[in-house]
């Protein structure tokens, strides 16, 4: 049975009119979006306005271009796993770290984005993005506006990063950030697919490719 979450309307006639693609009234559909062209700041903001208190919607806003997603269920679970597996690493290591989840991260008048996983290690910011249908928006162009260090890509059974270094994103094979530099990717990717069916088991095999040391 389909489950049917209460409907609730956008408050401004030009939100109401953006999201008439996107079915808000139900809770299980598969992923979800749309893109804009051709907008202003200004009209984010206010679409950002008109469209609060709707949930399940995520915002970014880069280079006159407007995107709403609405994740699907694999969407999701994947970016909870992967959440999941980054904290059992962290708090196995009694590493202190920042979850800030979705927050909405702006520049104001270039570029505003909700992450689906974001997380602070001191002045250090990581945005993770589970990727199940493509964008128009070109996320780490828009992240470095956003100033953060590290970008994460999970897409196709497999988990891409990218470190800032000399104004520039570059693609390494581990975390430059001190707190996660010891997780193997190779690792990590594979404990995400087995998540999908049995996050116990996941979580089990991840910490035991990553021991920690006793002192």
């Amino acid at each position: 049975m389909v489950a049917i979450a209460p409907k609730i309307q956008p408050a401004s006639p030009m939100a109401e009119e953006m999201v008439k693609p996107l079915h808000l009234e139900r809770s299980d559909v598969s992923e979800q979006r749309i893109t804009y062209s051709d907008r202003t700041w200004e009209q984010f903001k206010l679409l950002e306005q008109g469209l609060e208190g709707l949930t399940g919607l995520r915002l970014f806003y880069f280079n006159g271009k407007v995107e709403i997603l609405t994740p699907g269920r694999n969407h999701e679970l994947f970016t909870e796993v992967i959440a999941l597996l980054i904290q059992i690493f962290l708090l196995a290591r009694g590493l202190e770290f920042t979850p800030t989840g979705s927050m909405t991260r702006e520049e104001e008048g270039s570029g505003s984005a909700e992450p689906d996983k974001s997380y602070e290690f001191g002045e250090l910011k990581l945005a993770i993005e589970v990727i199940v249908t493509s964008g128009s928006i070109n996320k780490l162009d828009l992240y470095k506006v956003l100033g953060f260090h590290e970008v994460w890509f999970w897409e196709d059974g497999l988990l891409v990063v990218y470190r800032m270094r000399d104004d520039a994103y570059e693609k390494v094979d581990r975390s430059q950030i001190p707190e996660l530099v010891e997780i193997q990717l190779d690792v990590l990717s594979r404990c995400i697919l087995i998540g999908e069916t049995s996050r116990v088991r996941a979580c089990k095999e991840f910490l035991a490719a990553h021991p920690t040391v006793s002192t």
